[in-house]
């Protein structure tokens, strides 16, 4: 299946931008408006599936808390398995970690232990892909895991904060379906 761009500019009538969110100066990309449209969601997974069909992939990670949402949603499509990557103290059972660094501080994620086995593919999944930090510390915590990163597929990219260079410098390929430039 191919995407048009009648279902590109769909899915784009159905994105909404938010000044001045979560604070002054900022514009937030809100993607719960094309949640709630079965039309733009459907289309935004079949994007997701189509760019990958090749690959083989045997699990799809989503980050928290939206990459849970595609993630999900893209693993039954494709028949396979899901992980999430969480913040600390969401996960029950014994977990592996990876500390990064934000513009202003550090974070931690963390994923199930026994979620990925040695030498399978994962593809990591998440709406938005901003500095690629968050991306790139669940491809690190992956790689721990012993599992292979085949890509990274996104639903938003915002191009002016290069989170593109920042995963491709570590040789994932990334995918995102609409990109804006919010300079």
């Amino acid at each position: 299946m191919s995407i048009s761009t009648q279902d590109i500019n769909y899915v784009k009538d159905h994105i909404r931008l938010v000044p001045n969110f979560p604070k002054e100066g900022i514009q937030f990309v809100d993607i719960t408006t094309t949640l709630k449209d079965a039309k733009a969601f459907g289309i935004t997974l079949d994007y997701m599936k189509d760019i990958v069909k090749e690959e083989n992939i045997d699990i799809v990670v989503g980050l928290e808390s939206r990459g849970f949402i595609y993630g999900a949603a893209l693993s039954a499509a494709m028949n396979v398995g899901f992980v999430p990557i969480r913040k600390p103290g969401k996960l029950p059972a014994d977990v592996i970690s990876v500390d990064y660094e934000l513009e202003y501080g550090h974070d931690t994620i963390e994923m199930h232990k026994d979620a990925i086995q040695p030498g399978q593919k994962i593809l990591i999944v998440d709406d938005l892909l901003a500095t690629g930090g968050t991306a790139d510390a669940a491809a690190k915590l992956i790689k721990k895991a012993g599992g292979n990163v085949i890509g990274a597929v996104f639903f938003i990219e915002l191009t002016s904060l290069g989170g593109r260079n920042k995963l491709a410098n570590d040789g994932i390929k990334v995918h995102s379906m609409l990109q804006y430039d919010l300079d």
